[in-house]
C-alpha cells in the first residue's frame, strides 16, 4: 500500500527544480494523516471549512502554515484571523475588507489571493478578469493596512481536455503579469500564483503556479466529512 511519506516524496521529487510549493489539501482528513505528513517535512496544509479548520488548528503542531482555500463568508473570518498564514480565495472587496478588520483585531497582517473565476462552470466563485481590474483601479484596497494582497488563485474547469485547462491557467498567468505590472510594480509583494490540483497539477506547473494544491495524490481518499 502506498503511504503518505511515499505520495509526498513523489510529488516533492516532481517540484524539484520548479519555484512551486506544496499545499497539503487536508480538509475532511484526520489529524494523526496531518501528524504523518507533518512528520514527513510538509508544514502548508489547506483546509476549506472553518469548524474544521479551527479544531486542527488546536490540536495540531503551531508551526504549522494553515492556508484557507474554500469559499470564505465574512461572518467566519474572525475564527481564523488570529493564526491564518494565506487566504486563497477572496472573491470580493467586501470580504478583503472583513479580512482586514479583523486583522487589525489580531494585531496581524494577513496575505491573501484573488480569486479568479475563469473556470467554464457556475458553480465557482471569483473576480472576472475585467471585475479584479476594476477593483484594483477603484483603488480603495491600498487604504487597507492588515492586509496584503500577494496574488491570484484559480480554479479551472473541471474536464478532460488538457487544451481548455492550459488555456485557462495561461490566461491567469497573463493576467498574473499584467496586475503585477500595473498595480505592484517595485514590490516584491505579488509573488504568488495558486494554480493546480491533484488531477491538473502538471499543467499548471508548466504555467507557473507557485502553489499547488493536493489533497488526494497524499492522503488518498477522504475519510469523513465533518464541517460547518
Amino acid at each position: 500500500m502506498t503511504t503518505i511519506r511515499q505520495n509526498l516524496q513523489t510529488l516533492q521529487n516532481e517540484l524539484n527544480g520548479s519555484k512551486a510549493r506544496l499545499v497539503a489539501v487536508s480538509k475532511y482528513h484526520t489529524a494523526d494523516a496531518i501528524n504523518e505528513a507533518y512528520a514527513c517535512g510538509q508544514r502548508i496544509f489547506g483546509e476549506s471549512h472553518v469548524q474544521e479548520l479551527c479544531a486542527k488548528q488546536l490540536a495540531l503542531p503551531a508551526d504549522i502554515q494553515w492556508h484557507f482555500i474554500g469559499h470564505l463568508q465574512t461572518n467566519k473570518v474572525k475564527y481564523i484571523a488570529s493564526f491564518i498564514s494565506l487566504i486563497h480565495s477572496v472573491d470580493t472587496l467586501k470580504l478583503l475588507k472583513e479580512i482586514d478588520r479583523q486583522a487589525e483585531k489580531a494585531s496581524r497582517t494577513i496575505d491573501c489571493l484573488l480569486q479568479i473565476h475563469i473556470a467554464e462552470e457556475e458553480t465557482k466563485f471569483g473576480f472576472t478578469p475585467l471585475d479584479v481590474t476594476q477593483m484594483l483601479d477603484e483603488g480603495q484596497w491600498r487604504e487597507l493596512k492588515h492586509t496584503r494582497i500577494v496574488g491570484l488563485m484559480c480554479i479551472a474547469t473541471n474536464t478532460d481536455d488538457s487544451s481548455r485547462i492550459q488555456k485557462e491557467f495561461r490566461t491567469v498567468h497573463q493576467l498574473f503579469e499584467t496586475l503585477k505590472q500595473k498595480y505592484f510594480e517595485g514590490t516584491n509583494q505579488f509573488c504568488e500564483l495558486s494554480m493546480g490540483m491533484s488531477d491538473d497539477y502538471p499543467i499548471a506547473l508548466g504555467e507557473g503556479s507557485t502553489l499547488i494544491r493536493i489533497g488526494s495524490r497524499i492522503f488518498g481518499e477522504r475519510i469523513y466529512d465533518n464541517h460547518c
